[in-house]
């Protein structure tokens, strides 16, 4: 049965909690103060503070929300006039997103950056979560809006690839709600789905063999996002979820626990495992936490 315009909205707004908390968690284990807490038994003091993983993310949601599908040009105009440098952006972000505000075309700023390769960093894989989430069941129409989203600010077919396998997952974990995933079958879903990209799929299909490793096994093989390629983040974030998809906690702290780009690894299985089981599925404690999302969205 078709999903509802209203529902569809739900279930992004589920994987959007459990992207921004995860993202919010994680971030905070960048913090001098907080190094000695440890990830594995305890949780920093709160306000946990989100990055640009939840700022980006929530654009997307909003777009699909008033929309129903990606539409390019606005949401490369919501990316960059909705750009908070405080959250932490990289710096290849930043001056993509600044040449967008001062006019220029985000096709041609997108292809340029990087020396005319366009970026191949987990950006566009770290917001897009919620969108499979909207697209529940319809794999292949979230791995085409997956693609739109993600060429804004990822020209290379790496960049682009971890969006699609993110969105993918996202989307079979949220058409099946209650019901059990094999960890096999979530990665091979997203694989199936995710024809670019050779070093992201690469590390999907060697994911496949992890998947009774321990989180700092399957880092070690993987990486944990510490290069900031979709490469070295998105197969270890996947893994992490398809193991853990029926606890959410267990599946951030498994990201944080082998440290790297842990607030984006944490945003990416937050949002696939919270695709999944919905809003609840974060601990009402850790959402209680995380600072409000932004006023504009209207979620």
């Amino acid at each position: 049965m078709a999903l509802t315009l209203h529902e569809r909205s739900e279930r992004a707004k589920g994987s959007l909690a459990g992207l921004s908390v995860g993202d919010a968690f994680g971030d905070q284990f960048f913090l001098l103060a907080n190094r000695d807490v440890s990830a594995e038994t305890g949780t920093p003091p709160a306000p946990w503070i989100w990055s640009d993983d939840t700022e980006m993310a929530c654009s997307i949601t909003d777009v699909l929300n008033q929309a129903g599908q990606i539409h390019q040009d606005d949401l490369a105009r919501a990316f960059a006039d909705r750009m908070d440098i405080g959250r932490r952006y990289g710096a290849g972000a930043l001056e993509l997103l600044e040449r967008i505000r001062r006019g220029d075309d985000w096709r041609r700023a997108s292809r340029e950056s990087f020396g005319g390769n366009g970026s191949f960093g987990n950006g566009a894989a770290m917001r897009v979560a919620p969108l499979g989430a909207y697209f529940a069941g319809d794999l292949d129409r979230a791995a085409e809006q997956a693609v739109l989203s993600a060429e804004i600010t990822h020209a290379h077919p790496e960049g682009v690839a971890g969006a699609v396998a993110i969105a993918v997952a996202a989307a079979r974990a949220a058409s099946r709600p209650g019901e059990r995933i094999e960890p096999r079958e979530l990665i091979e879903t997203a694989l199936d789905r995710t024809t670019m990209g050779q070093y992201v799929r690469r590390g999907l299909r060697r994911s496949l063999g992890l998947l009774a490793k321990t989180p700092q096994e399957a880092a070690r093989e993987l990486g944990n996002g510490s290069r900031i390629t979709a490469q070295d983040t998105v197969p270890f974030a996947l893994w992490a979820a398809s193991t853990r998809l029926e606890d959410y906690e267990s599946a951030v702290r498994a990201c944080v626990a082998v440290g790297g780009d842990m607030d984006t690894t944490a945003a990416m299985a937050g949002g696939v495992v919270a695709a999944h089981r919905g809003p609840a599925a974060v601990p009402s404690a850790w959402l209680e936490a995380r600072e409000p999302l932004p006023a504009w969205l209207n979620v």
